[in-house]
């Protein structure tokens, strides 16, 4: 129930979906998800992250391949509390939109609740 489909607020490209979500994180506001479409890019380059939750973070940034969109990032290597999100697509939910697929709706990324799933345990 609920699937949703997420896509670029720069440019309605489909970059996942809710079948793919693995976590939520609200301190961050991030989806995260184990599989993107092709759509979804990111550089060869580690970035570290200088502020906010982030500090200290090795990661690589995700961009849209269409508008070029920051959209999210891969974590590399995090503290202990961030580390089960290594590896995994990270989606800023302020950079994507929710195509509802039940009730056919475009809602804001941050006002969608998905059902509590989560990646620690």
């Amino acid at each position: 129930k609920g699937w949703a489909v997420f896509h670029c607020r720069g440019c309605w490209t489909v970059l996942g979906d809710s079948l793919h979500l693995c976590a939520q994180d609200q301190r961050l506001s991030i989806l995260v998800c184990y599989k993107v479409t092709n759509d979804v890019v990111w550089e060869d380059s580690l970035m570290v992250g200088l502020e906010g939750a982030l500090l200290g973070c090795a990661h690589y940034i995700l961009s849209c391949r269409s508008c070029g969109l920051i959209v999210g990032f891969i974590l590399y290597s995090a503290p202990r509390d961030l580390a089960y999100l290594r590896g995994c697509f990270s989606f800023f939910k302020d950079k994507i939109l929710c195509y509802l697929l039940q009730n056919q709706t475009i809602i804001e990324a941050s006002r969608v609740n998905f059902p509590a799933v989560t990646l620690k345990e």
